[in-house]
């Protein structure tokens, strides 16, 4: 008969074997993957040798303020040739007049002003067919009305990534620093995404872009069908195309600081809830093997802490299993939060990996809730 100490002893054992697998798969990412962002040297200034004609697309459905204070720093980029596009989708607010004095003023700005509200693509994804369609150069800068680039030299940085075999340039697009734990949890969330997508095109195995600071070739967007594939889904402009297009040969990052956009972030949870969920959505959408490892890398994440959990229950005493244990526990963090130093300091957030720890535990209980709740409300909007 197996007595109580035996089978506490068998216990410990596998609740640590349970918790070295989940470890185990996390750091595979963390250095296989994430690390590549953490420590990839940046390539920075003008290489004019390259500076190629661009065509700088946005769209806007009522984004007079966001326009308003937005617009002159894309309009007044350090670059040779350039264009500006603005696909005004069906704006009800004062949009025309604020755009028609801007195109007064910069000759370089173009206005597509969609004044039938009939749109058979879900969300902006017809606007900004427009806007692509309209643009007279071959490289094509996407950024959001909500998106401000952080220097004049945004097109030639971003741009600068493109080379003979590249058609796609993904860049980051942070949120400005606020005061209050949602703030902070929102640039958490954006940094981990940005380390996910980049560390894994760097790896050769791209998926996702956003569309606040996004770069590809025009051709290659008609070669690749535009938005057909994914028309009726109302998020996925992005990353559903550059899942579908990106290969580890026409992709590249962008990391020089020059680069980046800013954005206004969600000011209540309810509103980034929402945001969070869209986004979330088109996740079933990408590739299967896609789908593996991320599934793979979130499900880890997710239950390391209920191992971690079951671990101590079962290793209340010194033991073996207990060392062993707590020191996977230790290299994880250890690891995590040099990761996050290096990249948050490319990144332009030096500071949080000092939370990193307690974020990582907070996302591993929201990304399942964002998750449950898309399976039973789905709802198609603009952006």
């Amino acid at each position: 008969m197996v007595t109580f100490f035996e089978l506490m002893h068998d216990f410990q054992w596998l609740s640590l074997y349970l918790l070295g697998f989940f470890t185990l798969i996390i750091l595979f990412f963390q250095w296989f993957f994430f690390s590549r962002v953490a420590f990839r040297k940046i390539k920075t200034g003008k290489d004019e040798d390259r500076q190629q004609p661009v065509s700088v697309v946005i769209c806007a459905k009522n984004e007079y303020e966001n326009l308003k204070k937005n617009l002159p720093a894309v309009l007044e980029q350090d670059y040779p040739e350039f264009e500006v596009v603005l696909v005004n989708d069906f704006s009800e607010d004062d949009s025309y007049f604020l755009l028609k004095s801007f195109q007064e003023k910069y000759s370089h700005f173009k206005v597509v002003n969609l004044r039938d509200n009939v749109n058979f693509f879900a969300g902006k994804k017809l606007a900004l067919a427009v806007g692509i369609k309209s643009a007279k150069y071959d490289t094509v800068l996407l950024t959001d009305a909500d998106c401000a680039p952080v220097s004049k030299n945004w097109i030639s940085s971003v741009c600068s990534g493109f080379d003979d075999s590249a058609e796609i340039v993904l860049g980051y697009g942070g949120y400005r620093k606020l005061p209050g734990i949602l703030n902070s949890l929102i640039r958490f969330d954006t940094l981990t995404i940005a380390i996910q997508y980049m560390g894994f095109a760097m790896a050769g195995f791209p998926y996702m872009g956003v569309g606040r600071n996004l770069a590809y070739k025009r051709a290659l967007f008609y070669r690749q069908g535009g938005f057909a594939s994914h028309y009726k889904i109302s998020s996925g402009d992005d990353d559903l195309f550059i899942n579908k297009a990106a290969t580890s040969k026409n992709t590249r990052v962008a990391l020089d600081p020059d680069s980046f956009t800013i954005s206004e972030p969600k000011r209540n949870f309810t509103s980034w809830f929402k945001q969070k969920k869209r986004h979330l959505s088109t996740g079933t959408y990408y590739r299967p093997g896609n789908k593996l490892a991320l599934g793979l890398l979130t499900l880890s994440s997710t239950l390391f802490y209920p191992a971690l959990v079951l671990f101590i229950i079962f290793n209340t005493q010194p033991s073996l299993p207990l060392y062993i244990g707590g020191g996977l526990v230790l290299i994880k963090v250890f690891s995590q939060m040099l990761l996050y130093y290096y990249a948050g300091k490319k990144l332009g957030e030096k500071k949080l990996f000092l939370y990193s720890p307690l974020f990582d535990m907070i996302f591993a209980f929201l990304n399942p809730v964002f998750a449950i709740s898309n399976l039973f409300y789905r709802k198609n909007t603009w952006k």
